[in-house]
């Protein structure tokens, strides 16, 4: 079974041309790191078990044979290569390669990197200027290094469940893995910073990134808050902590954003949109300082008005004043809309098996223009034989005894690049 890949577009500059990642990692946030990297165009191939790939090869909707939704999410523009890292002979071709590459990022727990050989040590000793990025749940120096790391988990331990909601409402986590996501993004950020670092002092670098360091950061302006209040903030589910009204409101046929971010879009509010001038006269209302404090009376009052219109009415109205406000759209009919259509957000792009199958964009645009998905997310070992041939010169007669023996998976015939 081959791949199907895109052709790269000619004249687009890709910022990481060149750059070349190994990323052992699995599921969310090394992951992300790496298709971070691949999406501004550094090759990145990801090493994979050759019986099962990464564990998001399970999760979500099946996609062909060895893909699904959540590990498509992750994965685009990647080259897939399958390695059983617990065999000597898997990590010997780990550390044959790693001369011609300069970034690696894994998710191991502490420790696990170098029970196997891969080690930022072990590593830096074959490539001194590798920039070396390892993912754990949290601080690899402290009591808890061996803990694993999830989401979940650290959305509860980092306070996050704890903001979010209404007050009257357990703890509740976040719709998709934001830890994860954030993780992520930290981390390709270092990766970034540690490559312009390295282009003027020659110098490799090691990251460390710990989700529950970041799990903090994502707090916010509510983490700090806290601190200042010496206990939780309240939480206002949809509405927000300082300014009033802005929120999720219901129209008379559906919900709405309405964010009135000042005391003169407050004005044009009340006489222009919901006309009840009384109400921004009102000297309990007339500033935002005040609205908040007075939250209680107001917000009932503005709920029960808003629903008085229709959302059309309103979303007209608030544009014509200049207040920031829109639809709240369910999921399929955000990702199905003219203007994710018109920005090219969702591509379909060829897939061996299932034909076409959907693949985000990146969401960086560079000199005017979206970066082009290069890749499809990678049937499972797909560019093995490829990768393997090019950058270690390795036969087939090489690969096929490696197969014979566990190391590796090669696709039915060579992948079309």
């Amino acid at each position: 079974m081959t791949t199907i890949r895109s052709e790269l577009p000619e004249g687009v500059d890709f910022p990481l041309e060149g750059v070349r990642v190994l990323d052992l990692s699995r599921v969310f946030a090394g992951p992300l790191c790496g298709q971070v990297l691949a999406d501004f165009g550094a090759e990145v191939v990801k090493v994979e078990h050759p019986g099962r790939g990464d564990d998001t090869r399970d999760w979500g909707m099946r996609i062909g044979k060895t893909e699904t939704t959540y590990y498509n999410s992750m994965n685009r523009n990647k080259r897939s290569i399958t390695l059983d890292l617990q065999t000597p002979e898997g990590v010997k071709i780990v550390h044959d390669l790693l001369p011609q590459f300069d970034v690696v990022i894994h998710n191991f727990k502490t420790g696990g990197a170098e029970k196997l050989g891969l080690g930022y040590e072990q590593l830096k000793a074959l490539k001194p200027g590798l920039i070396y990025c390892a993912v754990a749940g949290y601080d690899s120096s402290g009591p808890e290094a061996k803990r694993p790391g999830y989401d979940l988990v650290i959305q509860g331990e980092a306070g996050l469940m704890a903001l979010n909601g209404e007050a009257d409402t357990p703890p509740l986590k976040f719709g998709v893995a934001v830890v994860d996501l954030m993780t992520g993004m930290y981390a390709a950020q270092a990766v970034l910073a540690a490559l312009f670092r390295r282009e003027r002092t020659g110098r490799g670098r090691l990251i460390e990134m710990a989700l529950y360091d970041s799990g903090i950061m994502v707090t916010g302006y509510y983490g700090l808050d806290a601190l200042q209040l010496g206990h939780d903030p309240a939480r206002y589910g949809n509405a927000h902590p300082s300014i009033v009204p802005y929120g999720m409101y219901e129209a008379a046929d559906g919900p709405l954003i309405i964010a009135v971010g000042n005391n003169a879009q407050f004005d044009k509010f009340c006489r222009q949109v919901i006309e009840r001038p009384d109400i921004v006269e009102d000297a309990r209302f007339s500033t935002n300082v005040n609205r908040a404090k007075n939250r209680l009376e107001l917000s009932p009052v503005l709920k029960d008005l808003i629903r008085a219109f229709p959302r059309d009415v309103l979303l007209e109205r608030l544009t014509a004043a200049g207040i920031p406000c829109g639809k709240v759209a369910g999921l399929h009919e955000a990702l199905t809309c003219e203007r994710t259509r018109r920005g090219r957000l969702v591509q379909d792009m060829p897939h061996p098996v299932a034909g076409t199958t959907p693949v985000f964009a990146p969401p960086y645009r560079l000199d005017g223009q979206r970066l082009p998905i290069r890749n499809a997310p990678p049937t499972l070992g797909e560019g093995t034989r490829e990768v393997l041939q090019r950058l270690l010169a390795m036969d087939d007669a090489q690969l096929q005894q490696l197969r014979a023996q566990g190391v590796l998976t090669l696709p039915d015939a060579p992948s079309q690049g």
